[in-house]
Parts: structure tokens; sequence; C-alpha cells
């Protein structure tokens, strides 16, 4: 897609609005030569009523022309004004082309209740929020309530974070097979596995060294959550080692929440859960996506619907207190019917947490590999499979209490995150709100950096620190020590310890 852009605009924001409208689209120079790509003109400039822009969009012989101004108030800053002006007027040229009003408006970012939330903040009614999000914002109402809602769970989960609070993840970057739609750095084929025993060690190393530094500076950790991958490819004796060296380091029972994703059902077993609660893990993810095994095997799952059932089962029967199940809206081959029936069956098992995602095509997925087809526009079921989970969990006693968005969702949807209360996964949120730093270890790992209350009054600081993406880099891997030294530093210039 081209774009021809004049003034001070965002290049990044105008390109994740375009992709709204025409999922799939790139930017790169092949793209723009491309005679038949969309072509769209944006001037900004600031007048006496406020910021003003103009958008011409051109697409397969058809233009559309849109001007927007919007004014200064008191809660934009000139900032948030030229943008909210350049939304306008691209959902206004765009949505008349492509005749398609997204439900989000001009919210692309992945956190779609941040603008609630800052809203809240500010002293601003439930009322008055969700008013300005359908209103500036052009999100659709029954979307500004989820948005408003899931910011004042958030808070109350959140309440006053510590400046010495902080998370561990530890990344497990393994899975018996890879998910058709899946590009996480994660790893399936029989020389790969054979990396874990040497791994786990490595592992077990950064672990000693991270807990040891939390300690030295005096930090407490809220939750440990143990991803991937899938952690529960490890045998039960290796997860014996590892959630013995984790027993080892800190005070699990400590934790607010211990967190083992166990999400393919094929890797489960009752000694593996015996195990995870034998060293206090209190929550577990099983995740079905789907209870269509045509679905399943289209997506390249190994397992079956019944294989789920099963190992919710022994989920129960182990005691671990909390179970999430994560489903996705839009798979391919999946529809309203198929989907309905597969939720009704998922809340009649009662788990505490429920992830709804909607089918995002990632650029390293295999399943690109089927065509352009893959991306949707509308949709299709999709729409209405989101509102009958937020219907129908609502009805249920669940609240939606964390909420995330990415590009190239199917009918550009939301992915959210429901609980009965009590039982929300405190760790998603810490991690997505960005309240407390996040020491991660393993490959592919990303610890955050966290000032959430800078001295000056201003925005969070956020700086992050990257592991080598693979495995065999990560077992050469001797950046730790640097790593945790930089750590101290940030917290030391920032007077958190």
């Amino acid at each position: 897609m081209k774009l021809l852009l004049n003034g001070n605009i965002n290049v990044y924001y105008i390109q994740t609005l375009c992709m709204i409208f025409f999922p799939g689209e790139k930017f790169g120079q092949q793209e723009t030569e491309d005679p038949n790509a969309p072509v769209l003109r944006l001037s900004l400039r600031q007048t006496e009523e406020g910021m003003e822009a103009a958008v011409d969009v051109s697409y397969l012989g058809k233009s559309v022309s849109a001007v927007r101004v919007c004014p200064m108030t008191p809660h934009h800053d000139a900032d948030k004004t030229a943008k909210l002006a350049c939304g306008a007027a691209v959902i206004a040229a765009c949505g008349e082309l492509m005749g398609y009003r997204p439900s989000w408006g001009m919210l692309t970012g992945v956190r779609p209740s941040k603008v609630a939330t800052d809203l809240l903040q500010k002293g601003l009614s439930k009322t008055r929020v969700k008013k300005i999000l359908s209103s500036e914002y052009f999100v659709i109402p029954k979307k500004a309530a989820l948005a408003t809602d899931v910011a004042i769970n958030e808070q109350k989960i959140i309440g006053e974070p510590d400046k010495k609070d902080c998370s561990v993840y530890v990344a497990i970057p393994f899975c018996p097979s890879r998910c058709s739609y899946c590009s996480f750095v994660s790893y399936t084929s029989p020389k790969l596995l054979s990396l874990i025993p040497d791994y786990l060690l490595h592992l077990a190393a950064d672990l000693e060294k991270t807990f040891h530094k939390i300690r030295e500076l005096g930090m407490r950790v809220r939750t440990i959550y143990i991803g991937g991958g899938t952690p529960t490819i490890l045998s039960a004796d290796q997860l014996r080692f590892l959630l013995g060296k984790i027993a080892e380091l800190t005070d699990v029972q400590a934790l607010e929440e211990y967190t083992l994703e166990s999400g393919r059902p094929d890797t489960i077993t009752a000694e593996k859960f015996a195990v995870a609660r034998e060293y206090g893990v209190t929550r577990v993810c099983v995740n079905p996506q789907s209870l269509c095994d045509e679905v399943l095997q289209g997506i390249g799952r190994l397992h079956t619907a019944e294989d789920f059932l099963r190992a919710f089962e022994l989920a129960r029967e182990s005691g671990i207190p909390n179970i999430n199940t994560d489903l996705i809206v839009g798979l391919p081959g999946d529809s309203f019917k198929k989907f309905s029936y597969t939720f009704d069956k998922i809340l009649s098992l009662r788990p505490e947490n429920i992830t709804v995602h909607t089918f995002c095509v990632k650029k390293a997925a295999e399943i690109l590999k089927q065509g352009s087809h893959v991306y949707s526009l509308r949709g299709g079921d999709a729409g209405k499979c989101v509102d009958y989970t937020q219907l129908k969990t609502q009805q249920e006693g669940y609240l939606p209490y964390y909420m995330y968005r990415q590009k190239n969702t199917v009918g550009n949807f939301e992915n959210v995150g429901f609980a009965l209360e009590g039982t929300e996964c405190l760790y998603n949120v810490y991690m997505m709100e960005e309240v407390h730093s996040i020491f991660a270890v393993g490959a592919g790992a990303v610890s955050k950096m966290v000032n959430y209350r800078p001295e000056d009054g201003g925005k969070p600081i956020i700086e992050r620190l990257f592991y080598p993406k693979y495995p065999y880099e990560y077992l050469k891997d001797e950046s730790t020590d640097e790593k945790l030294s930089t750590m101290e530093e940030f917290y030391r210039r920032h007077q958190l310890i």
C-alpha cells in the first residue's frame, strides 16, 4: 500500500489504521510500486479551530475524500488531537470506500482499554468515558462499554502498585507440533526437542542468578508464569526438576499466583499435574481452541475434543484451584454453530478463567502458504461468535478483566480474558498494564524494567531486555549477569530501591 503523508504525522499509526481496511497489506518499496495497491494521501495542519486532517484514498478505480477537524480539549494534548483528527479522517474515507465500519473505530493499539483507563484516572465518570470512546474514537457502543468495564476491573486488580513488586516469566519454547496459525518461537522437531535436557540446565543456572538478584534488590515476587511453547511437553521428572529448582530459589507459598501453561491436552498427564500441585502451582491453562475435531485437525493440533475433556478432568482432580481454557474465534473451517457448541460445553465445565482469542494471521504462520484469502475484513461469523461469548459469560457470572488486540485479526476483533470474580489471572494484568517489572528468563524471553510512577509525574518509563530467540542460541548465551546488572542500574537510576 502506498502512503503519501504531509505534516507531523505518526506513520506507524496510519499504517495500522490502513491495515484495518486492507488486511494483509504491506508498506515496503515493492508494494508501493504495485499499480493495483491502495493509495492514501493524508495532510495535517493546525487551524484556529484545532487540527485539520484531509484524506484521499484510492483503490480499484474508486476514490473517496474526507476532511476532519478536531478541536483542542482539556483531556487531549496537541499530539493526541492530531492523532484524533488523522484517525477520524482515515476512518471516514476508508470506511466509505470499503463500506465497512470497524467496531473499535480508530483504536489500533494492543491495549484498547488504555484510553478508558487514562480517562477514568482523570476523574471522568464511566458514562462519560463510554461517550468519549464512541463520539471521539468512533468505537461502537458495546465495545466502548467493554473497554470501560475491563479498565475498571483491571484497576481493582492493580490497586496501588509497590515500586518493589515484580513478576518472573520462565520460557519453555517447545511444542509437540506447530499450529498452522502460530508464529511464536516454539520448536517441534525431534532434533530440537533433544535440546530440552541441556536447555533446562542452562535455564536453572539463569534462574539462580535471577532470583539471587531479586533478593539482593529487596524486590517482592508477586507472580510466576511458566509459558511457552508448551511447558507440559516436559516429562514429569523434567517438570519436577524445574519446579523444584524454583521452589529452592523463592518461597512459592508467598506468591499471589503461580501459573503453568499446559495448553496442549496431548501433553497432560495426572503425574505432571500432581508434580505441579506438589510444588505450589495455583493456575494451569488447558486449551482446546475448539471442540470440533475437524477444525483442530485443520490447524495442526494433535489432540481431539475428547482428549481435552480428559485433560480438563485431570486438572480438576489434581486440586489445582484455577483452570483457564483458551478458545479461538474465527478459525478456518469454524462457524457460529460449531463455535457456540464449543463455548456452551466449556461453560458447562465451569473453568475459573476463559480466554477468548480472535484468530490472528501472523507473518511467519504456516497458514499463510494457503494464500492471502486467510485475511478477512468482516470476519464472517467471527463477530457473532465474539458477541455470543460476551453475552454468555455475563449471564454465567464471568467478568471481563483484561483485553488486548493484535494486527490482522479476523474482523479486527479483540482478545478478552473472562474470570469468575476473585480468580483473575494477575500476571496477565500486571504484564499487559506494565505496572511492575518482569524478570524473564529463557529463549525468546523479554524482561521489562518498569518505573510505573516517575518522580516527575510523567508517563511510566519502560525498558526491555531480550534473550536470543532460539534454544540453540540461548544455550550459548552468557548475558544473564549483564542483563541483571542493567536492571539493577535502572532501579537505582529511578530510585526504586
